[in-house]
């Protein structure tokens, strides 16, 4: 396992040699809902234009390429923890749970899986290679593939509770911890669907 802080280009060219996956999150900050993953085994001879950071690309940009990752890439899977889950674990190993279970629902075993950011998950399958780099959804084309997977399918999560509780916003906010969320807190409170152990949901749950 390593750690890519300053990753240069040859490095890169390197990683995404072989049978590779990428390994993203969305979802680590809001109040509400699953913290959702996602690991892409892309083609590279059906390469996909104008991947990204999810969070550097516009909804309507996201969603197109989201439908084109489907139909392109040799595999996705899509990996989560509850916010049940989230409360009994922390943030932290519920991500890397949710992780861990994007990559055992791959099809096939990757060469090596290359997660963004600076922590590597211990995978089930001990023996497999894995390798953590920072902003690696910018830099590596299948993590920047998880990302968009992990944003849309997230957001879609929350345009959906939006429907059952037009009142506290969700389809704008996506429940991270913005003023409008924290005022729908306090005036209707604490959902099942909230997580219960993160601050805001605990101190309206402990003033109720």
């Amino acid at each position: 396992m390593a750690i890519y802080k300053q990753i240069t280009a040859e490095q890169v060219e390197a990683l995404c040699s072989g049978f590779y996956a990428g390994v993203d999150e969305v979802g680590r900050g809001p109040l509400v809902g699953d913290v959702v993953t996602a690991a892409v085994v892309l083609d590279p001879s059906n390469p996909i234009e104008g991947l990204n950071d999810s969070k550097k690309l516009s909804e309507k940009k996201r969603d197109a390429l989201y439908e084109e990752i489907l139909a392109k890439a040799l595999d996705v899977s899509v990996g989560r923890c509850s916010p049940t889950e989230i409360d009994e674990l922390n943030i932290l190993y519920a991500t890397m749970l949710a992780m861990q279970r994007a990559v055992a629902g791959l099809r096939a075993r990757p060469d090596r899986v290359l997660i963004d950011g600076n922590r590597v998950p211990a995978f089930v399958d001990e023996t497999l290679e894995g390798h953590a780099v920072i902003k690696g959804d910018g830099l590596i084309p299948a993590i920047s593939a998880a990302s968009i997977v992990a944003k849309v399918v997230r957001d879609r999560e929350m345009e959906a509770l939006d429907e059952r509780y037009p009142e506290y916003g969700f389809a704008k906010h996506k429940g991270y911890p913005t003023k409008a969320h924290f005022e729908a807190l306090e005036a209707h409170g604490v959902l099942a669907e909230h997580r219960k152990s993160f601050r805001p949901v605990k101190e309206r749950l402990d003033a109720s």
